[in-house]
């Protein structure tokens, strides 16, 4: 599956993008530098065990281990300490990267209840793209019968493209469902 993003983007995509803003060259073109995954477990301070859950979830979606996120400063209000893990994230790049968003944006994108397409607000300004899930159960991976809790996940989409018109001409161009 890994194979058919890559394949469409050479393919469909690079002379798609270089027609519609004039680029003389091919590597000028924009194209997905890195995918970042990130789970923030907040009940990871009362409940050790919803850190495990959360690091196989994440390792069955993005196939690839999880790297376990630790807090830089404690704070007392949120009874939080320098050190304690709150969080797990995933990086992916190359074949992995363009196997996720393939069963991202063909899988399970469409299964999210009531879905009407991702906002096209989510760009930051320099062309690259975070959405965020509400449940890890989208992803086909995901045993819904040995889910502990439901989590949300952040999902991170960085681009070469220079700005946002570019960086939404490549994502539409790889079949993300915006919302127009």
């Amino acid at each position: 599956m890994a194979v058919r993003m890559k394949e469409k983007y050479q393919r469909d995509i690079v002379p798609a993008l270089t027609k519609e803003f004039n680029y003389r060259n091919p590597m000028e073109v924009p194209k997905v530098e890195k995918v970042v995954i990130n789970i923030g477990m907040g009940e990871a301070l009362q409940n050790a065990k919803s850190m495990d859950a959360a690091l196989s979830d994440l390792t069955a979606i993005a196939g690839q281990k999880p790297v376990v996120t630790r807090a830089r400063k404690s704070i007392a209000n949120f009874k939080l300490r320098q050190g304690q893990p709150i969080g797990a994230m995933v990086t992916l790049r190359g074949e992995k990267m363009y196997e996720f968003l393939d069963r991202l944006i063909s899988i399970a994108l469409p299964r999210i209840r009531d879905f009407r397409g991702v906002s096209r607000r989510s760009f930051d300004g320099r062309g690259n793209y975070s959405i965020g899930l509400r449940e890890q159960i989208v992803f086909p991976e995901i045993d819904y019968d040995r889910v502990d809790k439901l989590r949300g996940l952040e999902v991170a989409i960085v681009t070469t493209a220079r700005n946002d018109n570019e960086g939404y001409a490549l994502l539409k161009n790889m079949g993300m469902p915006f919302r127009d």
